[in-house]
């Protein structure tokens, strides 16, 4: 072994120590890495940089972007609705259906498209059936690799490894010769997934840290609207409290007041609903048909005001396009709003902004009537308006608190995103366009069509891993270039031999999956498959065989994060590196376990010829 070789495998180690133990951040550990590549010249400039210019690198954030343009413009919403309604009353039930029509699909077309495809959908679906996103994505993104080896494109590894069977004299693989297998590994692994892995996974939140338990509830009035499909509909049918987690706390029917209305409850046209929950749950309420959240300006049976409008669309006269957006803001002691009400101190006239729902420190259901509701020192009102006429509200001794527009979907925009989605991802799988070019062409209509601004499009990209991955590739290349991959399969064959043809054969599959976490699923299954094909010829096993074991291992990528599938999750999860180790490896025992004890049975082991 050269000394290049054994330094390569010295950094692996250190590596592997460092991501597992999280001493310092997965982005600067691979970067220091990459200066530990480049510095002694091990790698050149241009090698080591090479991965961040790779397709793999546009792809996803490309996706990242595409993702967020379907988020904002309310389709997650929408679809995450419509999932959760059928699964709130049944959430294990949904759990289960989620993730058995993710493997199936990724049977067929690429895991890291179908994780792409299931992301927006899982992220809306999680968050109003009322379940931790981080409880599902990482099941998500495995059950898009389990089905891996079911069909010969179920991964790009299957394909490249298929490709080059005839180099060896081998025939390619047939189109479900891995399927025997593949099926098997994949039932077990869904088990899995559904009965232990949500166990084994924490909850965290959008910062990291395990989920708080408590949030600010805003009250708020919800209008049924002139021929809404919810007339004659009862509350319990309309889930505002299981999918939604809206608390009902009354009704207003002209005149007459309904409190804490029974489940049977039926409504009719011009109802006001007085709900309680989140503001996010609240102005998600809007994705009802038939359901308008109503703003302290507006009386039932008489129109809006027209003011500027909301939406983000094309300007006339070649004037900017505008945007409403909603904040939260606390009303201070000092304020001249303090023991009046929002119509008594003509607040919509004098701010140009929207009340859409109060939080007040004592009992909510005492807020009947926005309007007529006599506000407090902190008190806290959720606003919705202009950039302009926010940034003036300090001059009403309101204090801003936080920004919430991400909640309020151009919903107008919804069909254009779903359909530049669909395009970009059908038109990169069928090949008619490159990968890479469908998506970022998929970006570009995202932002010309104005389903997200291009500071929005900046802002959706997770550049720590983009870090990473770029720095990770080089460190791929470094294994390949300095023989240190070479080096420990010839290693293996030394050492296992001995013991028999399928001590060889399992070890050359667990080779694989080691080789897997620093550098790429093809790279690894290329590096072991001509030391393998050698090996089992001069053991006189079936190098068919020998092939199949390692490209079957090349897909059992649960230990790490680094699975481009897995990679798509990590952020939106907010996953660490070892919540990977924790869920994954009990996964990857258990497959491997599976894969080589079924390859015997399907395949002959040695020889015939």
């Amino acid at each position: 072994m050269s000394f290049e070789a054994g330094y390569v495998l010295a950094l692996t180690l250190v590596a592997l120590v460092l991501f597992a133990t999280e001493a310092l951040r997965v982005d600067l550990v691979a970067l220091i890495l990459l200066l530990a590549l480049t510095i002694p010249k091990v790698l050149t400039p241009g090698e080591a940089l090479a991965g961040f210019g790779s397709d793999t690198i546009i792809v996803l954030i490309s996706l990242f972007v595409m993702t967020e343009g379907v988020i904002r413009t309310g389709v997650v919403e929408r679809l995450g609705l419509r999932l959760a309604s059928l699964g709130s009353s049944h959430p294990l039930a949904f759990t289960r259906f989620l993730l058995v029509a993710c493997t199936a699909i990724s049977a067929f077309i690429s895991n890291t498209v179908t994780a792409a495809v299931f992301l927006p959908i899982v992220i809306g679906a999680a968050r109003r059936a009322r379940m931790p996103a981080s409880k599902m994505l990482m099941p998500m993104a495995f059950a898009s690799i389990l089905s891996s080896g079911v069909t010969v494109i179920s991964t790009s590894t299957n394909l490249v490894v298929s490709g080059l069977m005839p180099k060896y004299g081998l025939e390619p693989f047939r189109f479900f010769e891995l399927a025997p297998v593949g099926l098997v590994v994949t039932g077990v692994g869904m088990l899995y997934l559904i009965f232990v892995a949500p166990r084994l996974i924490p909850e965290r939140d959008e910062t990291g840290a395990v989920a708080p338990t408590a949030a600010r509830k805003y009250v708020s009035e919800l209008i049924v609207t002139a021929q809404s499909s919810v007339v004659g509909k009862t509350l319990a049918q309309l889930h505002l409290g299981e999918v939604m987690d809206l608390i009902v706390v009354g009704i207003r029917r002209g005149t007459k007041r309904i409190l804490h209305p029974w489940p049977g409850a039926r409504l009719r046209e011009g109802d006001e609903i007085v709900v309680e929950g989140r503001a996010e749950d609240i102005l998600s309420a809007k994705d009802i048909s038939g359901i308008e959240i109503k703003s302290d300006d507006v009386k039932l049976g008489k129109p809006k005001p027209k003011v500027r409008q909301p939406e983000v669309g094309p300007p006339e006269d070649g004037a900017k396009p505008v945007e409403k957006r909603m904040v939260e803001a606390m009303v201070l002691p000092r304020s001249p709003l303090v023991a009046r009400t929002l119509r008594e101190s003509h607040f919509r006239e004098t701010t140009h902004l929207s009340v859409l729902a109060i939080h007040t420190a004592g009992e909510s259901g005492e807020v009947r009537n926005l309007s007529r509701w006599r506000l407090k020192p902190s008190d806290v009102l959720l606003l919705q308006g202009e950039q302009e006429d926010l940034d003036r509200i300090d001059s009403h001794d309101l204090m801003l608190l936080e920004d919430v527009s991400a909640h309020h979907p151009r919903s107008p925009k919804g069909k254009f995103a779903t359909l530049i989605f669909v395009a970009a991802l059908v038109l990169g799988a069928t090949r008619v366009l490159p990968l890479p070019i469908a998506f970022v062409a998929g970006v570009v209509a995202m932002v010309l069509t104005r389903c997200l601004t291009e500071d929005e499009a900046y802002a959706a990209i997770d550049w720590r891993l983009m870090v990473l991955i770029g720095a990770m590739m080089a460190f791929g290349t470094a294994m390949e270039k300095t023989g240190a991959a070479h080096w420990l399969a010839e290693h293996v064959v030394e050492l296992v031999g001995p013991y028999g043809g399928y001590a060889v054969m399992c070890s050359f599959a667990l080779l694989t999956i080691v080789l897997t976490q620093p550098m790429s699923n093809q790279a690894a299954a290329l590096v072991v498959l001509p030391v393998a094909v050698e090996a089992a010829r001069q053991l006189g096993l079936d190098a068919r065989t020998m092939v199949i074991a390692l490209t079957l291992a090349a897909s059992l990528s649960f230990l790490t994060p680094l699975e481009p599938a897995c990679l798509l999750v990590y952020g939106p999860g907010r996953y660490r590196f070892f919540d990977f180790m924790k869920v994954g490896l009990p996964l990857t025992l258990i497959t491997f376990a599976i894969t080589m004890g079924m390859i015997p049975l399907v395949w002959a082991l040695v020889a015939t010829d």
